[in-house]
């Protein structure tokens, strides 16, 4: 038997969290109204703060969307 042949394994895109799939995406507006606010969500808040920020969101731990 020839070894190194069969199936080949294609390699995961590892650019995005593990998690980004499981995760609501939220805005700032979101995060200032969240009772529990965490530290990724207090981080953007400061950011949008900045005049001229511009702002796609961040993963809220906190939410789950619905599946």
């Amino acid at each position: 038997m020839a070894k190194g042949r069969g199936k080949k394994v294609k390699k995961k895109n590892s650019r995005q969290h593990p998690n980004q799939l499981h995760l609501k995406i939220v805005t700032s507006s979101t995060c200032l109204a969240c009772k529990q606010q965490c530290e990724r969500g207090l981080a953007y808040l400061e950011r949008m703060s900045q005049p001229g920020a511009i702002g796609n969101g961040v993963p809220c731990i906190l939410t789950k969307p619905k599946a």
